[in-house]
């Protein structure tokens, strides 16, 4: 008669399991278990693992936005005029005001670093978006309305949307 040891997962104690992770062996459940190329993992040790990645200084959080924002800015101002080519010449920008970035941080990660980065770009961004809106409303106040009112707010808005995402997706290292 052969005894087997029932093992419990660390988190769900009332789970029965098979399974270890793979990095600490702990007992986990399928609810706790993390598909790794080599294996499982508990979350605590994917966690971990992630931390290890985060390399970002203090200092890369101050400066890193404040430049991304200014070059986000300077870019609306000239790209907001170009019209119907600020949907081929944005993601040119974004990719600018990420390789600059990563020479700020030199190629150090983290997530937030990475937010905060793609927010600066969206808030350099908007002065001028909020400048074209205002001049539509006062437009539209003295029933001036016009086409041609509404487009510099378009590709300002187009200039936003596709800069922000440029950018951070370029700094979390997604290429597209």
């Amino acid at each position: 008669m052969t005894e087997t040891n029932t093992l419990y997962c660390i988190n769900h104690p009332n789970k029965e399991t098979l399974l270890r992770c793979n990095q600490c062996e702990q007992p986990i459940c399928t609810q706790c278990a993390i598909p790794t190329p080599t294996g499982y993992r508990c979350k605590s040790c994917v966690r971990g693992q992630q931390k290890k990645f985060n390399t970002a200084q203090v200092s890369d959080y101050i400066f890193t936005p404040i430049l991304a924002g200014v070059l986000s800015y300077i870019g609306s101002y000239i790209i907001g005029r170009l019209g119907f080519l600020t949907i081929f010449i944005t993601p040119f920008i974004g990719m600018a005001i990420m390789r600059i970035a990563r020479a700020v941080i030199k190629n150090r990660r983290s997530n937030t670093l990475f937010l905060v980065t793609a927010g600066a770009v969206l808030l350099g961004s908007l002065p001028l978006l909020a400048i074209d809106l205002l001049i539509l409303i006062n437009g539209l106040r003295a029933d001036a309305f016009s086409i041609y009112a509404l487009l510099p707010l378009i590709w300002q808005g187009v200039y936003t949307v596709l800069v922000t995402g440029s950018v951070y997706y370029r700094l979390k290292g997604i290429s597209f």
